[in-house]
């Protein structure tokens, strides 16, 4: 502890606990109070300003009683603050959320005091926010992830003079980290974004995206890469992997340890990856037609000409599989569905009704923001999804990186999965404004004929490809509930796999790690309550599981040659992978 620390009496080993006075807790005790009543009066006076058709019963609080009941609790609450002081010493109450879990947070009693006071004030707003009647169920959720995120902002860990770790850092380098600090939030506000990693740390085709191979077609859309084999026979259905567009597809070969790409490779699989371009003014009216048809079927197509196949085994992630299951439906439609032996789908969502916090982002207003931030280009630049997302889970990936690199003066990580969550992508407006429109807010996709890929309606009950279908436990993009929902609209057989973790740690997993872990259901189930209660829990990687179902499907192999290796078919090498796509900003 610093000298700081020292003078104010921070306890030894042994030491009696400097307890702050009665006086003193009575005081926090009213500011929280005042604090809850302040915040509950602004919201009863905005909803009172709201349109007339907003069912609001008048008074707003219909139930005075169970507000009374809210502030009781919180007064209790916060008296018994005091008598932990005396018990336990402050903070026992913040100890268990990361951001306190620093000693310094309980060796000087005041800041365990802000921190279970802060927490005790956002358990108030929550509590307050259910207390409200009358208030419809999406406006409720809209209401209480704002709280949330200001929540988050107001954490005590967010400013200097009230987290112990940045005043003790203060007095160590007698303010250097406050000068470093500040470099680095200059330097972000310069690059328009929040910076995670050090940006210097890697380089595309050396340390990421560097699995061998080569790109062997170019459309205005993507490019296609097909990555060298090691074995001497490879399984003769291809693999064909569609990463989401909404970022690069280096998320599947970020370093050779946990690069999916490369261990398909290395399991004996032909390789291909479509590296999407990053959207520029020649693509302002691309839509989900193109990403389907110009995009995901033509590769497919290209693909099967190229090896001289019947069909590939196709991967979409996240959106990517959203698409892919209208390419599937599409190619059903049109008698064409041999074409794509399995599907895979890594987070993917085609019931949008349950979709999480982003359906929070999607009403009138976000629509004419998304118009206002293409107007003139027609492209939404990266910067904007990549800040959408990184709100969603906001204490970790914005206020943890305020305290660290700006606070404390902390140098970047070297952390590839970083570096790539910062490598952002622009959008087509045209089709993003779609995309939020016709799925997250009118859920489209699941009615039968609602939707069309140029020209042919979308029926996804039409799609009885063999599918398995991956989802993230802890996932806030795609929640687990969520993507269950798809198993109800294919007809085919369906293997359904929760991983541990979430959108991209749950995917990205490599077996070598020995990480997490996945559940399995063999028998059919409803729900996926009935699932969970069912399912045999597996420690480690699903990536085995993945690879022994898509093997059983079609285990023919054949002898690398020819075609099978990268430019030596049809196709030339047009460059080296990861390519140029990939470097488009």
């Amino acid at each position: 502890m610093s000298d700081m620390g020292k003078e104010r009496g921070a306890p030894g080993k042994g030491d009696p606990v400097a307890l702050p006075s009665l006086e003193e807790v009575q005081h926090w005790t009213g500011v929280i109070g005042q604090a809850q009543q302040m915040l509950m009066e602004h919201v009863a006076e905005v909803m009172a300003r709201a349109p007339g058709d907003l069912p609001l019963p008048s008074p707003i609080f219909a139930d005075p009683e169970k507000l009374a009941d809210q502030q009781s609790e919180l007064m209790k609450a916060s008296l018994g603050l005091f008598g932990q002081l005396i018990e336990e010493g402050a903070g026992v109450e913040a100890a268990r959320d990361r951001r306190f879990k620093a000693t310094q947070w309980r060796e000087t009693p005041i800041f365990g005091v802000i921190a279970d006071a802060y927490l005790l004030l956002c358990d108030a707003w929550l509590k307050g926010i259910d207390a409200l009647e009358g208030l419809p169920p999406r406006q409720r959720e809209q209401l209480k992830f704002a709280t949330r995120v200001i929540a988050d902002a107001m954490s005590p860990s967010n400013f200097a003079l009230t987290n112990p770790l940045v005043l003790e850092r203060i007095f160590e380098t007698r303010g250097e980290n406050l000068l470093r600090g500040l470099d680095h939030m200059l330097a972000d506000i310069g690059r328009g974004k929040l910076t995670h990693s050090d940006t210097e740390a890697f380089e595309l085709g050396r340390n990421i995206a560097a699995t061998p191979g080569k790109v062997i077609h170019e459309t205005p859309l993507y490019q296609l890469i097909h990555y060298a084999p090691v074995t001497e026979s490879v399984v003769e259905v291809p693999l064909l992997i569609f990463p989401p567009w909404i970022n690069r597809f280096y998320i599947l070969d970020l370093n050779p340890k946990n690069s999916f790409i490369r261990w398909a490779v290395a399991q004996g699989f032909s390789v291909f990856v479509v590296s999407w371009k990053s959207a520029d003014e020649s693509m302002a009216n691309v839509t989900m037609d193109d990403y389907v048809v110009r995009g995901q079927v033509d590769a497919i197509d290209t693909v099967r000409a190229l090896l001289g196949v019947e069909h590939v085994h196709a991967i979409g992630y996240c959106v990517a599989g959203t698409a892919l299951s209208m390419a599937l439906a599409y190619l059903a439609a049109k008698g064409e569905a041999a074409k794509v032996r399995s599907a895979t789908f890594f987070t993917t969502q085609v019931d949008f009704s349950d979709a999480g916090d982003l359906n929070l982002f999607v009403d009138d207003e976000q629509l004419k923001l998304i118009d206002a931030l293409t107007q003139g280009s027609g492209v939404l630049d990266g910067r904007f999804m990549a800040a959408t997302f990184n709100l969603l889970r906001g204490r970790d990936l914005i206020w943890h990186y305020v305290v660290q690199n700006y606070l404390l003066g902390e140098d970047y990580p070297a952390f590839d999965l970083l570096h790539w969550n910062g490598d952002t992508t622009n959008l087509p407006g045209k089709w993003h404004r779609a995309y939020l429109e016709d799925f997250y807010r009118d859920n489209r996709l699941v009615q039968a004929g609602a939707l069309s890929i140029d020209g042919v309606p979308v029926d996804l009950t039409l799609i009885e490809t063999p599918a398995y279908v991956q989802a993230g436990r802890e996932d806030h993009i795609a929640p687990s509930t969520s993507v269950w929902k798809m198993t109800g609209q294919l007809s085919g057989p369906v293997r359904f796999v929760l991983a541990g973790s979430g959108h991209i740690a749950g995917v990205v997993n490599p077996p070598e790690a020995g990480k997490y872990q996945y559940w399995t259901c063999e028998k059919p189930v409803e729900t996926l309550e009935a699932f969970q209660a069912a399912a045999k829990e597996t420690k480690g990687s699903w990536w085995p599981d993945w690879r022994d179902w898509v093997r059983a499907l079609a285990p023919t192999e054949v002898p690398v040659a020819g075609a099978r290796v990268p430019g030596e078919g049809a196709l030339p090498a047009i460059e080296e992978a990861p390519g140029r796509y990939v470097r488009t900003p």
